[in-house]
């Protein structure tokens, strides 16, 4: 028993440091974010040097094999992405970006879209550090919904919002789907639905510090932070899947195609493992 405990804190201790390795670029540009708040005053605007850092950063991560080339054009596809929603957010007043920027557009400052590209960045350095494997992954049906929840988020500013009819559409295109990942010598697997609300939870985690931090405002935040409402961890929760169908989409048409989607095990992994070590 003491063996089995200390074999679990030791995996538990190694998927923290995977997992830190992942949020890597994530954690380095809330950091900076959040240090620019402790500049003295300068002739440049805050924003302005945020984004001349997400750009410096984003070249050391290049530079220092953070990311592969194709890792790089899926985070600028999801920059570019980003930016969109938060030009049709920021307009209809849901958050806002209050200080002045010679590199705001439409009151988005541009480097507003490194934080959906740290999120896509999360998500390939998962996909290559831990060896994402899915099984009876239903690449169109997921898709399908993944776009139908990006564009509600946009409609429901006009029509109903279908947050919760989707939520449940998600989990029935993701149901017996698994996305399986390595940790030291051993495999674990989990519900792909379980992952999205996992990584929601700690986005929404992101959120509050970025907001504290001065990254933008919610409504209720311009007179004084408080937490973000917990109604944005849900939100996040289907959010993430854009990002991943996205990732998907982009990644998987490399020569791992077919081990990254099968109906078992790949075949360069270790035996089953047994269901009382298995997460989810």
């Amino acid at each position: 028993m003491t063996r089995r405990l200390r074999h679990g804190l030791e995996q538990l201790v190694r998927f923290g440091l995977l997992q830190a390795r992942c949020c890597s670029f994530a954690a380095f540009l809330l950091a900076g974010m959040a240090g620019s708040r402790l500049l003295p005053e300068l002739p440049v605007a805050r924003y302005d040097l945020v984004l001349l850092y997400g750009v410096l950063l984003t070249l050391v991560a290049r530079r220092a094999g953070w990311e592969t080339g194709r890792d790089t054009a899926v985070i600028a596809v999801c920059h570019v992405l980003g930016l969109l929603f938060e030009l049709v957010k920021v307009r209809m007043g849901s958050w806002s970006y209050p200080e002045d920027a010679l590199t705001k557009v439409a009151g988005v400052p541009l480097y507003g879209g490194f934080m959906y590209a740290a999120v896509a960045g999360y998500v390939c350095r998962a996909r290559r550090l831990m060896l994402l494997r899915f099984t009876r992954y239903r690449a169109a049906a997921t898709t399908l919904v993944a776009a139908a929840v990006y564009l509600n988020f946009f409609t429901h500013h006009w029509m109903p919002d279908l947050r919760w009819p989707l939520t449940l559409a998600m989990i029935a295109a993701t149901a017996g789907t698994w996305v399986g990942f390595r940790v030291g010598a051993r495999r674990y697997r989990m519900p792909l639905a379980v992952s999205f609300v996992l990584i929601g939870f700690f986005l929404w985690v992101a959120e509050n510090a970025a907001t504290y931090a001065g990254a933008w405002s919610y409504p209720q935040q311009l007179a004084g932070w408080q937490p973000v409402p917990l109604t944005k961890f849900g939100a996040w929760s289907l959010l993430i899947s854009v990002t991943f169908v996205l990732v998907e989409h982009l990644t998987a048409a490399g020569p791992d195609r077919a081990a990254d989607r099968t109906d078992g095990h790949p075949q360069d992994s270790p035996p089953p493992v047994p269901d009382s070590l298995r997460t989810g």
